[in-house]
């Protein structure tokens, strides 16, 4: 890759960050606090959260076998996934590449910061080489975004096309292991050390089920995690967030447990899907959900909203004409969504007066 103070904006590389007052006393006891304006009363909601979530980190750092200094935590995996735009991508000179489909934020994100966004079709088992992914960069291509597994179409992307890419790019790659959880393959924030150039993104969104906290983190090298924690806001993981995050990790056992759990009801609802009439192909799958392609996903969609059951409609999503992603939910939501769909079916099989 290219040196890192290459590739980042001159004046982020530059900046010189805002000093929180919970971050200039580091290293040293404290009792009293008089330095933030603060009110002194309705503790502990009147003090300002650890700005660099060390607490957060250390538990993190236990389960997902990362070191503290090489994790991000943000608001959301979106302020991951925004800031790298914001360090490396200069507005209205500077590309990203990205596969296509994938998740919409990459690209809203490319919007908000003036930086092109240039698509790369996946084939039509959602797959992509990386000579495809490299022939769309140029000089100013300062990104690449990989979601694996990716989203909507729920497969893993080829580790040899990953690790392709991360060798030949001379840029920043970044892979989105929003739903690694439920994959049975290695993540690649365990390969950070041979690759400098690499990004990977998780979330307590999914197999952690705390999507209400909002909580995103990122894993990358030290100067890159350094470059992150200069451009964010100085709090921007609330107390809230960081205390509730804390007892959820406190239970790795519960998460892998519920894991297990929906990629058991994830089998039997692709095999029963696979038998209505209404469905012409279920995509393989390595998430928590699945893609569906349909005989007429709009009309099935607008049924189950009727029923008071949603699943996505991404048929106006390129290679996803007539197809529904659907999310496993727990036993009885899956069965009345197969309930629901079997009536349709049942429905649409009669022939018309």
């Amino acid at each position: 890759m290219k040196n890192l103070k290459e590739l980042c904006r001159e004046n982020i590389w530059n900046l010189a960050p805002y000093s929180s007052a919970r971050n200039e006393y580091a290293g040293h006891e404290a009792h009293v606090f008089l330095d933030a304006n603060e009110n002194p009363y309705n503790a502990p909601f009147n003090r300002y959260p650890d700005p660099l979530q060390r607490n957060v980190k250390e538990a993190l750092s236990k389960v997902k076998g990362i070191p503290p200094e090489n994790i991000f935590l943000g608001n959301g995996s979106d302020e991951a996934i925004d800031l790298p735009y914001r360090i490396f991508c200069r507005p209205g000179k500077d590309n990203v590449v990205a596969i296509e489909p994938t998740y919409g934020m990459y690209k809203v994100c490319a919007d908000i910061n003036d930086i092109e966004y240039r698509p790369v079709l996946l084939d039509k088992e959602f797959q992509i080489t990386a000579d495809k992914l490299l022939a769309a960069c140029d000089e100013n291509t300062k990104l690449i975004w990989i979601c694996s597994p990716n989203n909507p179409s729920g497969n893993l992307i080829r580790r040899d096309t990953i690790e392709e890419v991360l060798k030949k790019f001379q840029g920043i790659v970044i892979i989105d292991e929003a739903y690694s959880d439920f994959s049975g393959e290695s993540p690649m924030r365990k390969e950070l050390g041979q690759h400098p150039n690499l990004i990977v993104l998780n979330t307590m969104s999914k197999a952690w089920g705390c999507a209400a906290i909002r909580l995103g983190m990122a894993f990358a090298s030290q100067d890159i995690i350094g470059l992150f924690n200069k451009v964010k806001y100085p709090y921007n993981v609330n107390q809230l967030t960081q205390e509730q995050a804390l007892e959820a990790l406190k239970e790795p056992f519960r998460v892998e447990k519920w894991i297990k759990i929906i990629l058991l009801e994830r089998g039997k609802m692709i095999v029963a899907i696979k038998e209505l009439p209404i469905c012409e192909r279920v995509y393989p799958t390595d998430a928590n959900f699945f893609l569906a392609r349909m005989t007429d996903a709009q009309s099935v969609y607008d049924y189950l909203v009727c029923q008071g059951i949603i699943v996505r409609n991404r048929t106006r999503v390129r290679l996803c004409g007539n197809c529904l992603r659907i999310t496993i939910g727990t036993k009885t939501e899956n069965q009345e969504l197969l309930a629901a769909l079997r009536k349709y079916a049942e429905i649409h099989k009669r022939p018309s007066c």
